[in-house]
């Protein structure tokens, strides 16, 4: 890269972190109020804030939102999404996708970043995965939050895909709790974040297309945890496959 592209570059990933904050301070007030309604009420209306907040920012920055329906979803129905994790990017995108309620595990760690943490908190279950008991809080989280008829969306490679593949390992926990609760799972791709916001830096914020993927809905009816590998291996290869028709990758 160029010394001239990456001056570019730079001065807009400072425009785009400038016009974030903004944006979030603008929805702050609003998500505060929202989560005043409940637990379950007001965190559906948290989540819209979100969505406001997402739209603005995507407007202002150029980036442009769209979702591809490879197979049908009905949103009235109750899903275990997955996706693949590769950016901080991967968040707005998941918030403007997903059009029915929906609670996202999320890392405890992001809670100490300013009025964003606020919200993150309010809007997702968080996870340490350095406690034993509290990864267990989480778990009740989640199978709460199904009861609830909430969905919930799981990042199953728990952090960021460094490998430049379509995707590392996957954990059991999204499967686990999809078996433990006889709830579907909905794998879904984020095929451009890695392009408009690297994992190496904050600095490499690109404008342009940030699409979603819907991939076919995955049954677990029926399904015990004898059961836990095969559906975890069937999922990864749906969401492999699919990433290497938007993407390409080096030979390993």
């Amino acid at each position: 890269m160029g010394p001239i592209k990456k001056g570019l570059l730079f001065v807009f990933s400072i425009y785009a972190l400038i016009t974030f904050i903004i944006v979030m301070l603008l929805v702050f007030p609003f998500a505060m109020l929202a989560a005043t309604a409940g637990k379950i009420r007001g965190g559906n209306l948290v989540y819209r804030c979100c969505r406001v907040w997402a739209q603005l920012w995507y407007y202002t920055i150029g980036v442009l939102h769209e979702e591809i329906y490879e197979h049908p979803h009905d949103t009235s129905r109750q899903y275990i999404f997955v996706a693949n994790h590769i950016s901080y990017m991967d968040i707005p995108p998941i918030v403007l996708a997903i059009h029915q309620p929906i609670r996202a595990l999320g890392k405890y760690e992001m809670i100490k970043v300013p009025v964003f943490g606020w919200i993150y908190k309010a809007a997702v279950i968080l996870v340490n995965r350095q406690n034993a008991t509290k990864r267990a809080q989480s778990v009740r989280a989640l199978k709460a939050a199904i009861k609830n008829n909430i969905s919930i969306i799981i990042f199953p490679e728990g952090t960021f895909n460094e490998t430049r593949q379509p995707l590392k390992s996957f954990f059991d926990g999204a499967f686990r709790i999809a078996i433990e609760t006889q709830t579907p799972i909905k794998p879904l791709l984020l095929v451009d974040t890695l392009k408009r916001l690297h994992y190496r830096s904050v600095f490499e914020m690109t404008p342009g297309l940030n699409r979603v993927v819907y991939l076919e809905e995955v049954p677990v009816k029926g399904l015990t945890m004898e059961d836990l590998p095969a559906l975890k291996d069937r999922v990864y290869k749906i969401m492999e496959a699919g990433l290497k028709r938007y993407n390409s990758y080096p030979t390993p």
